[in-house]
């Protein structure tokens, strides 16, 4: 090769950087970008953390500092559990939650089942409503959610966040599944039923072939329905159906907030969603990226 030649390739790199040194300067960009978003997104949970640890004024006079011998006080973690029942917070979540998700899981894979195996006229009717129902906040709904529930005599109850739940998941947890069923290969069911096996069997089949989407399904759903607040305001105010977010409201008082405790509070009801992500968190970025990449 020619130094003509050699002249030529290198300014077609581009002011004469080789390929790979301009893919590894890409990815080193990334990479910093990348921890740069990292520490924009744990940051403000460490903070929250920390200051749960301090007293008031220390919390006031130094919010992104270390607590010290001075300013270290255990006491608002100590008024969560004697003052905020936070035992019977925590147990209404879990239950309102974990029921949520679980009928919206069971419901939305036999809906998107359904449409993706029958071809009926109305099957893509009926996709369509629930891209409407993801478009659309289920809050707008809220007067007539709540004259619904006055005359079912489901007012501060659990029952009546778990209907509610379960409704405002189900149209994307349906358009969800419904790009996993059609992933599945169409000679796997004919087999199936060849063999003489029915719906349900058929679906058992299918089913584990769906299993990333159910992943992704179960924690889009648990996310939003554990941090809610509006609807255990309306729906279940009561301090015996109170949910962990309307619980963490009573340390936040009109003349005076106990800030420890409720820092405390917002700290241990974040502490299983940490726990959960953590632990599925391949699962639900690679349902999400498959499912909706399709």
């Amino acid at each position: 090769m020619t130094s003509a030649t050699t002249s030529r390739k290198a300014r077609s790199d581009g002011l004469g950087l080789t390929k790979p040194a301009r893919a590894d300067a890409g990815t080193l960009v990334v990479h910093v970008l990348l921890i740069v978003f990292v520490v924009l997104a744990i940051a403000p949970i460490l903070v929250v953390v920390m200051n749960s640890f301090k007293t008031t004024p220390g919390i006031f006079n130094g919010p992104f500092a270390l607590p010290t011998a001075e300013t270290f006080n255990l006491d608002g973690w100590a008024n969560v559990f004697k003052r905020g029942n936070f035992a019977l917070n925590y147990g209404n979540s879990i239950i309102v939650t974990v029921v949520s998700t679980g009928l919206t899981l069971v419901l939305s894979t036999f809906a998107a089942f359904a449409i993706t195996e029958y071809k009926v006229k109305l099957a893509p009717v009926l996709a369509g409503f629930f891209i409407i129902g993801i478009m659309l906040p289920i809050r707008l709904g809220t007067v007539p959610i709540l004259q619904t529930m006055v005359a079912w005599h489901l007012v501060d109850t659990l029952t009546a966040l778990i209907l509610v739940y379960t409704a405002m998941s189900l149209p994307l947890a349906i358009a969800l599944m419904a790009t996993y069923f059609r992933r599945v290969p169409t000679e796997l069911k004919e087999a199936a039923k060849i063999d003489g096996a029915g719906e349900l069997r058929t679906l058992s089949i299918v089913l584990p072939l769906v299993r990333p989407g159910l992943a992704a399904v179960a924690s889009v759903t648990m996310l939003p329905i554990w941090n809610d607040l509006w609807f255990p305001l309306i729906l279940a105010p009561s301090k015996e159906n109170q949910t962990v977010t309307l619980g963490v409201q009573q340390f936040v008082g009109q003349f005076q907030s106990d800030y420890p405790a409720l820092l405390a509070a917002l700290t241990l009801g974040a502490l299983p969603l940490i726990i959960l992500f953590t632990v599925f968190s391949r699962n639900f970025i690679q349902g999400l990226s498959q499912g909706y990449g399709k």
